[in-house]
């Protein structure tokens, strides 16, 4: 079982709405075969509190134009991991040191990647 077509255009829009605000090292894995809960998750980081925020409230919002509404969303008092579940995939945008501490991609790197569009930039730092 592979992620829904569905779930990749979310993928797809998120990951283009947190280039959009500059986030860094953004991936997507395909975590179907391993999760009965979601098909897909989406890392990116920023390099502060403020731009956490301001990636989760744009990620919001353009999933929301194409009709996603999240199920829940987690750790935004704290600022530093934001967690956006919308049953599908589950958006997780993280502070770089929070990155660096849980390494979930060293987590989830047997799930195969999702290929992001080619407007979708990681702004590295």
């Amino acid at each position: 079982m592979t992620a829904t077509d569905h779930a990749i255009e979310l993928v797809h829009a998120a990951a283009r709405a947190a280039s959009d605000k500059q986030a860094s090292q953004i991936i997507a894995f395909d975590v179907s075969e391993q999760l009965a809960i979601t098909d897909a998750f989406v890392l990116a980081s920023a390099s502060n509190d403020r731009q956490v925020k301001s990636i989760v409230d744009e990620v919001e919002d353009k999933l929301r134009e194409i009709g996603a509404k999240p199920i829940r969303r987690e750790g935004e008092r704290d600022g530093r991991w934001v967690l956006i579940d919308y049953g599908e995939i589950v958006v997780h945008v993280q502070h770089e040191e929070e990155r660096q501490f849980y390494a979930l991609e060293r987590l989830w790197r047997d799930c195969p990647a999702i290929k992001l569009p080619a407007d979708v930039v990681a702004h590295e730092r």
